[in-house]
């Protein structure tokens, strides 16, 4: 989703020039970037799954997946990666050049977190930020449009704290088996990840309000600076049902499975489309 964060970022601009047919082209090119990025993180998956297949058999929810499973072979996972990749790489291609290479640099970069970066310690969590980073970029290349460094910077910020849950997550719920799923797990502490998670936290908190204030592609108004407790509680609900209920392992399922936060995500989107809209 993270693609069509340029576009929602960009209306003002849209809007302003009138040029319907050039938004409809945004809106079509977000879509597709949406489905070619789905595609590319669908193969990625397969590829860890393929080189995790012993850890994974010892996890409590990983071992129910295809692959480690036995459900599904390491071969036809294989032969099922290229199949997707190809595609969707060439896809990108001709979607926007530019767009190409950002998807071909998120390939290198999964596979190197895959095979080599997920052994060591932040770096891994470095890693999956610049992931999601990569998915920004995208959506802002694929409209054309420039958006704003401090975005970039919250963008960052953000998934890094989703990153550092997942680690946290792993940690707990693993127990005596944790260097067994994940080897660089045994070096990491409770309380590393919690001073790094507040330090993030507490950046992203400050990122995200210089970026309401300072930005030059919102309105003068500064009403953006409304949706700032929106992030703040995000953030801490995103925070406390990592810490007491550890369901920070799969960001996705917390997000659909918690009201509150799902709630929360909803109205910001809402409220920024709307400030955008109105006071363009």
């Amino acid at each position: 989703m993270l693609v069509f964060f340029a576009l929602l970022f960009s209306i003002q601009e849209s809007w302003d020039v009138q040029i319907w047919s050039s938004v409809e082209s945004m809106l079509i090119n977000s879509i597709l970037a949406f489905f070619v990025f789905s595609i590319v993180s669908g193969a990625i998956y397969l590829i860890n799954d393929v080189l995790d297949y012993e850890k994974d058999r010892v996890h409590p929810s990983k071992s129910i997946r295809p692959v480690a499973s036995g459900r599904l072979s390491k071969s036809i996972a294989q032969i099922a990666t290229l199949a997707l990749l190809i595609p969707a790489i060439i896809a990108a291609f001709i979607i926007n050049m530019n767009f190409g290479w950002i998807i071909v640099g998120y390939v290198a970069l999964m596979i190197s977190y895959s095979m080599v970066l997920k052994n060591y310690v932040l770096v891994d969590c470095f890693a999956i930020t610049a992931g999601f980073v990569l998915r920004a970029i995208a959506g802002a290349t694929v409209v054309d449009v420039p958006i704003s460094l401090w975005l970039y910077l919250c963008t960052g910020l953000g998934a890094l704290v989703i990153a550092l849950a997942k680690r946290r997550s792993e940690l707990t719920n693993s127990g005596d088996k944790a260097q067994l799923q994940r080897s660089n797990l045994k070096s990491y502490s409770l309380k590393l990840i919690d001073n790094v998670a507040i330090l993030t936290i507490f950046a992203t908190v400050i990122a995200y309000t210089a970026y309401t204030f300072t930005a030059p592609n919102l309105p003068d108004n500064k009403l953006m600076t409304l949706t700032i407790p929106m992030v703040v509680y995000g953030l801490l609900r995103y925070a406390y049902l990592v810490h007491f209920k550890s369901l920070g392992e799969s960001p996705e399922d917390l997000l659909l499975s918690d009201k509150h936060l799902f709630m929360t995500v909803v109205i910001w989107i809402a409220s920024t489309a709307l400030i955008l809209i109105l006071f363009r």
